[in-house]
């Protein structure tokens, strides 16, 4: 018999490890709806001309399709069939794919209900997406995305608000993190002094391995991707001082955007980033806002559709992947018909959050059990007592349940025990007769006679 699996990248989840994710989302959906956030969900699968081209060449690779219903193989190009063209195949048997985000589907969401919505349209989604990526830590092929997003509005207030979302979510988790900020219209400033316009996420790719691989390792990279030397010379000349990278964290965020207006005074693209960058980190600093900011100019993320703003977030003890992160995209609805209406959003990796927390043990001690108190009897008459106890601790919206078997005391206390329950109420003629309960803390092994009242309250 063949041993039961699951996919690759995919996980189960026990009840303990759902209590603790289950708190994250609700963190998360709080602090969402706080600031004005509507829910809304979108279907698991998308038609593949909805997702195509909108990743970038690589995300395309990402998607996982669905074949079409029936005989799939009947609509397909025999030429291609033979030629075991699996590219042009994968068209003909499978219209539609599994979501690979949340920010694509919302762009079509818009478009379709733009009668029914007002704008700015505010909206958050919590719901799994796909992806056919190599698994490895941190990394997953199933796994939970939870988005912001602000649509039909051009105001930097937004970015503000997003990354107060961030500090405040991050705040009640107890995680220190750290906001990386930069702007792509920066990015595009820098090809266009460079006189390498088309070649911007080359040259920005190069970038982001700077601090890996030096000054050295960054020309191999722009020389391969055939970039020319004078341009090559003068990305060098600007980034390096005394080959110590400009963008390195030696540098204050001051000192790097005082670098950018002398490197792109005649960019005007390049300008309008500055600005923008110039305006949020104002508008943090009179709000008092404490999270810590990085302006990191070899941020890129997703460069096909992000057009302005660029965040990312990144635990500060823990070697892990950004486990937030988002941008401005001004024409994303533009793709589906409706061109023009300015959107910026961001994407909270649930799952990424929930390893950090098991990493650094960060969940509260009450996460322990689903239930707060097991009720223990020793006869059918008690049973029958411990059942109207039981209905008015749930009445009071006290999590309680009741040990339904026969069985010895200490097999009922080790199942308290296992389940990490914190309180055991004990139930036997003498309670019945006094009105006065056992109620035994299970985390200090203290024991106490307390009245049906006060059982609610100490409960409650």
């Amino acid at each position: 018999m063949q041993k039961p699996s699951i996919p690759k990248g995919t996980r189960d989840f026990t009840p303990d490890e759902m209590i603790r994710r289950e708190y994250i989302f609700e963190t998360i959906k709080s602090v969402f709806k706080k600031y004005g956030y509507a829910p809304i969900e979108t279907p698991a699968m998308e038609n593949l001309s909805s997702l195509l081209g909108k990743y970038g060449e690589e995300g395309d690779k990402l998607l996982f399709r669905i074949l079409n219903s029936g005989d799939y193989l009947s609509k397909a190009d025999e030429k291609a069939l033979e030629a075991k063209d699996s590219n042009k195949l994968s068209l003909d048997i499978s219209e539609k794919g599994l979501r690979y985000d949340l920010t694509v589907p919302f762009a079509r969401f818009v478009v379709q209900n733009r009668n029914e919505i007002t704008f700015p349209f505010k909206r958050y989604q919590i719901q799994p997406v796909w992806r056919a990526d190599r698994p490895q830590k941190g990394r997953y092929r199933e796994f939970y995305q939870c988005d912001a997003d602000v649509i039909g509005s051009n105001s930097l207030l937004n970015e503000l608000e997003l990354i107060q979302i961030i500090e405040e979510v991050f705040g009640k988790l107890r995680i220190n993190v750290t906001v990386k900020l930069n702007n792509r219209k920066i990015l595009a400033g820098i090809a266009e002094v460079v006189e390498e316009p088309e070649k911007l996420i080359d040259i920005t790719v190069a970038m982001d391995k700077i601090e890996k691989i030096g000054k050295d390792g960054f020309i191999k990279e722009l020389q391969k991707k055939n970039i020319r030397d004078s341009s090559i010379e003068e990305l060098c000349s600007y980034i390096f001082v005394e080959n110590v990278s400009v963008f390195s964290k030696d540098y204050s965020n001051d000192d790097k955007i005082n670098f950018l207006r002398k490197w792109l005074i005649d960019s005007e693209i390049g300008n309008k980033g500055i600005l923008e960058i110039e305006e949020i980190l104002s508008l943090l600093n009179e709000t008092k806002n404490t999270v810590n900011i990085d302006v990191d100019l070899t941020l890129a993320r997703g460069l096909n559709y992000y057009t302005g703003t660029i965040i990312e977030v990144k635990a500060n003890k823990v070697q892990i992947g950004s486990i937030c992160g988002g941008g401005r995209y001004d024409d994303l609805t533009g793709i589906f018909g409706l061109p023009g209406v300015s959107g910026v959003g961001i994407s909270f990796g649930a799952d990424r959050i929930y390893d950090v927390m098991n990493q650094l043990k960060l969940y509260p001690a009450e996460l322990q059990s689903a239930t707060k108190v097991l009720l223990i009897n020793f006869g059918e008459k008690e049973e029958l007592f411990a059942l109207k106890l039981l209905k008015k601790l749930r009445k009071n919206n006290i999590s309680a349940e009741i040990y339904p078997d026969d069985a010895k005391l200490k097999k009922k206390m080790s199942y308290a025990n296992i389940k990490n329950i914190p309180y055991v109420v004990i139930i036997g003629e003498e309670e019945i007769k006094t009105g006065q309960y056992s109620l035994k803390n299970m985390l200090t092994g203290d024991q106490k006679q307390v009245s049906e009242d006060e059982l609610v309250k100490t409960l409650s």
